[in-house]
């Protein structure tokens, strides 16, 4: 094992993948010449030159766009929105086009093309930067959804959403990447649609995803001083859904809780609440309960973006 941050850890997939499969390509704004925004690309473009490290213009409809064209005619592009928020730009090429076309062709056109996108809140960049809008992305069929929490889940799944032959979204919360975690030396990757239990428990089952997963494992350690045995089930990846994890879950603890930073209405968190009140009724002794971001706009002032998302001590009240 190594020791490195979350945002190395996915620049070391990017790398590993672009020497791996020469059809793999980089670009978005500041790709190149300033290597992201976060650093991730630093490099990049001095090792595999222009043609494979691409800066973009201002253009999100424009290079979403282009990026499913290429994907069309063979090439794997990895594609980057500077911030999540600015997915409803490239609305048309990514809802329109690439989630539809293997469904509009019959089967004859993949769209293997992976779009990168940071997203939460915590850096006091306001209301236009600061947006998890994962439930948008995983209303629209077609499209896979991946949210690591992880340095390691991230390198994983990341190298698995560039050889997936389908349009994938890649969330990475903001407030991970400079957080150091031990990966493994070797090569490896994380199927799509597997989830982790990163802490087992008896009592309740926390279903949580990317930066709530730290707070979920932090609140559950809190409970575990009282006597409560949580179970913090990471799903990783919300499309596709490991339904079975879920399952097994609430099953054995027949308590669960949903913990996510996006805006609690029309949440993802919302969709898997009501799943698991249809399909998992007679398992549960409660009901369901939600522990989301509130109903506004993402505040910049750091007193009150701070109380805008669920922390530790708001997980802790949920479960009592």
């Amino acid at each position: 094992m190594k020791k490195i941050t979350v945002s190395k850890a996915i620049g070391e997939a990017l790398h590993e993948e672009m020497l791996r499969d020469k059809n793999v390509f980089i670009m978005g704004e500041d790709m190149a010449v300033m290597g992201n925004v976060f650093a991730i690309t630093k490099g990049f473009l001095e090792e595999f030159g222009p043609n494979r490290v691409i800066d973009t213009p201002i253009s999100e409809e424009g290079f979403v766009g282009m990026a499913v064209g290429a994907a069309m005619r063979g090439l794997r592009p990895v594609v980057e929105l500077m911030y999540d928020d600015f997915a409803t730009e490239c609305a048309d090429p990514l809802f329109n086009q690439a989630a539809k076309i293997r469904y509009m062709t019959g089967g004859q056109c993949n769209v293997p093309m992976v779009l990168r996108a940071p997203m939460g809140a915590g850096r006091r960049n306001a209301g236009q930067h600061s947006q998890c809008l994962e439930a948008l992305f995983t209303h629209i069929p077609g499209l896979k959804v991946v949210c690591p929490s992880t340095g390691a889940d991230a390198k994983g799944l990341l190298k698995s959403a560039i050889r997936c032959d389908d349009p994938v979204v890649f969330l990475e919360h903001k407030l991970l990447y400079a957080k150091k975690e031990e990966i493994p030396e070797e090569e490896y990757t994380i199927p799509l649609g597997q989830a982790a239990v990163k802490r087992e428990g008896k009592d309740i089952s926390i279903i949580t995803w990317s930066r709530e997963v730290n707070f979920s494992l932090e609140a559950a350690a809190k409970l575990a001083q009282e006597g409560i045995e949580a179970e913090v089930l990471d799903l990783r990846t919300l499309v596709p859904l490991d339904w079975d994890a879920i399952v097994k879950t609430v099953s054995k603890t027949h308590n669960a809780i949903i913990v996510s930073e996006e805006v609690k209405r029309g949440s993802f968190a919302g969709e898997l609440s009501a799943q698991i009140g249809e399909e998992l009724f007679d398992e549960l002794d409660a009901p369901v309960e939600r522990v989301c971001g509130l109903n506004i706009c993402s505040p910049f002032s750091p007193v009150l973006e701070d109380k805008n998302f669920p922390h530790p001590e708001d997980i802790v009240r949920a479960v009592k």
